[in-house]
Order: structure tokens, then sequence, then C-alpha cells
């Protein structure tokens, strides 16, 4: 499964109403252990109590033998949690004589929430471990995304809760969001675009961008990029994104130097679990129509070409912004020609669900993209959104939405 729909499918399990964090992570790790796609047999959550100095048993739950229940581990003890701290996720062989008793004999463990100190000693709040039948160098992985997840929405729901005692700090979250988007419409040499971008609360984490250099009318830059998180953290994020793309973009810096730094940055100034999906490129003063870019774990991008009537996918070129503070990127090209479209959009377009919980998914994307393709930009952008927001609506669940259409005008 990919990194970023791995991502989703957990945030989704979570995205319910529930009493608090506890329950949460339960009926997360319920829904993780007894889905056939994650190959897990079974799980259990450990909170930590800093009074006593140890991880208790919270919730167990799979095809094992059961554990005795308020088990305790000692902090002290048990070096794993001391571990978890750095690496997030531990793949090792079980020290505890009672957990070997029980048929632990190997697990992998990953550290959930926020950190706390204790006794000069940062740790989890909550440490989820889980026991399949093949422990494979894959699982660390899988279960990195699946705690970035769960952090991110348990930071989300303590913003929010702060968020309603402070109303008056979204009228400002507001002002930030609309200060990231540029004008929908802009012309550029043979090209013509269009972007709108909807938040599914009073702020979201999408963003779209046109970048230009004072004096260089033969470059543009678009960018349209998803943070991870929710709400105002979300906004402060892609505010900062948008940002930094914008200063390294005036010093003509190459592509794969430009995305390389920005990663370094958020890397440096958020949390692991609070990274961007983006989709960078740009387009030239260029008669053959050529398009840099870089896809960095963004949805795949439509290229509708106009004298076929086909659509390619952009696919990601690279890893995700912010978890890895040593990726490197690169960049790709292709051209467009007259008439051709250049599609941008996030994940919540493909994954608005209607009143059948069924996806809008990228084929009905990729439909009505060659339906509207004979419009202008602005056309076509705004028959995808009214398209989109009629099929969800409804839909309990929802999420920011952006689309931005590039279309090549002139030969």
């Amino acid at each position: 499964m990919q990194l970023r729909k791995l991502y989703r499918t957990v945030e989704t399990i979570a995205s319910k109403k529930f009493e608090n964090d506890e329950e949460l992570l339960s009926h997360v790790l319920h829904e993780i252990i007894h889905s056939e796609q994650f190959k897990i047999n079974g799980g259990r959550i450990w909170k930590f109590d800093s009074r006593s100095g140890t991880y208790s048993l919270m919730y167990q739950t799979g095809d094992m033998e059961k554990i005795a229940k308020n088990y305790k581990l000692k902090v002290n003890e048990y070096p794993l949690f001391l571990q978890l701290a750095d690496s997030r996720t531990v793949l090792a062989n079980e020290q505890d004589q009672y957990l070997r008793n029980r048929g632990i004999l190997k697990y992998s463990a990953t550290g959930v929430g926020e950190k706390i100190v204790w006794r000069g000693k940062p740790l989890y709040r909550y440490v989820l471990a889980f026991n399949a039948e093949e422990l494979s160098d894959n699982l660390p992985a899988t279960l990195n995304i699946i705690s970035a997840a769960l952090s991110s929405v348990l930071r989300s729901k303590k913003i929010e809760q702060k968020a309603k005692v402070l109303e008056r700090d979204l009228d400002k979250a507001r002002d930030i969001q609309k200060s990231i988007l540029p004008q929908h419409e802009m012309h550029f040499q043979n090209y013509e675009l269009y972007g709108v971008s909807l938040a599914d609360r009073i702020v979201g984490g999408d963003f779209f961008d046109y970048l230009q250099a004072e004096g260089d009318q033969d470059r543009l830059g678009v960018v349209i990029g998803d943070a991870a998180s929710k709400g105002v953290s979300a906004a402060v994020q892609a505010l900062y994104v948008s940002g930094a793309l914008r200063m390294g973009f005036e010093y003509q810096t190459k592509i794969s130097v430009l995305l390389s730094r920005v990663n370094k940055l958020v890397s440096k100034t958020f949390t692991q679990e609070q990274f961007v999906s983006l989709f960078y490129c740009e387009l030239a003063n260029d008669k053959n129509g050529l398009v840099l870019y870089a896809n960095c774990g963004h949805n795949s991008p439509m290229h509708y070409h106009a004298d076929t009537g086909k659509t390619d996918l952009i696919e990601p070129t690279g890893q995700l912004i912010g978890p890895f503070e040593n990726e490197s990127f690169h960049a790709e090209n292709f051209h467009m020609k007259k008439n051709d479209i250049l599609l941008l959009y996030t994940d919540g377009v493909t994954e608005a669900r209607n009143h059948k919980g069924e996806f809008y998914g990228e084929e009905t994307l990729t439909a009505e993209l060659a339906k509207s393709s004979k419009g202008t930009a602005r056309e076509i952008t705004q028959h995808l959104l009214e398209h989109v927001q009629t099929f969800s609506a409804g839909d309990e669940y929802s999420d920011d939405k952006t689309i931005v259409a590039i279309k090549r005008i002139k030969a």
C-alpha cells in the first residue's frame, strides 16, 4: 500500500467521534488487527504512568494469548521504551519472561501521541505493540505511518478543543489561509491557469501557489500541497512551506536543490508526523511546451492529451516533504501541446465519498476532465469542483479540496 494511502486509511478509521484518546486508539487498533490489508495477528496498547514509571497494558486484541489486565512494565527494566523516543518504531525480541510465556517472542512496537519528559528522558505517552506471523523489514515503515497518522489525529483533536475556547484565534487562522492562496486566475505566456481551494473546516492544510520572480517573464512555478495535519496547525504549516518555496524560487534554484532545502526546513521545524505532500512544476517560455516537475508523494496529477483524448498520470518522483531530513529529490519532464491540460488536485477530491461510501476516484475525475477539456482553465476547474461537491453532498466525512487546471492555449 502506498504511504499516503496508508496514512489516509488510518486517518479515516480514526475520524469518528470518541469520548477520549484511549477509546480512539483502541478502536483503531481493533480495526488494524482485523483488517486483511495489514496482515497483523494481534496488538496491544501500553500507556505510560509517570507516577510509577511504568507502562500499563491498556487494551489488547487479536489472535494471541491474553495478558493479565493492567500488566505493567517498568521503564528502567525495559529499555525498549527509551529507544522508541529516538526511532519511533522498534523491531525486537521480547525480553520480559511473562510475555514470552504468553507466546510473544518477537514484536514490533511504535510510539504514539505526544512525548513527555520523565526524569530527564523523553517517552511516548502511548506505545502500540504488534505481532505478526512474519515480522518483515517492511513492517517498521508501515508502523511509522500508522504512528504518524494517529499522532496527527490526537494532536488535531487537542488543538480543536482549544480552538473551541479561542474562537477569535480562528478568525486569525482564516486570514492565514487566505494569505497563502493567490488569485484564482493566472495567464503566463502560452498558458492559462485557474485554481480553487476549499477548506473543509474554517481553515485547512491544502494550498496552491503561482511563483514568479520579479522581472522574470520566462519562468513560472506552480505548486500544490497538502499538509497532513488538520485545522489551524495545517494552515500554519502550509503557510510555512509556501513561504519557503517563494523565497527559494527567487534565487533561480534548481528544483532538486529547492525541494531539498525546503524539506530540511520542514523536518527541523515540525514534528515527524506533520509532513506535506507536494507537487511542483515549472512552465517556461518554450515553444515545445517543456514542463519540469517533481512529485513529492502527492496525488498523481493528470496530463490530458488533446490530440488523442488520453490521460497520463504524473507519478511521484520522491518522498514526502518533512519526515526524512536528508532526503534527495529529482526532477522529471514532459511536454504539453496546444490544448493539453495539466490537472493538479489534492486527495480530498478523489477520496470524496457519496452517501453509499463510494469514492469519487481517479476514473471519475479522468472522465470529467475529458468532458470539460474544451473549456477554459476556469471552466474546467469550476466544473470539476461542482461535480465532486455534488457527488459527495451529504457524506459525514470530508476533506479540503483543491484543484488547479493548467491549459496550453497557444502553440
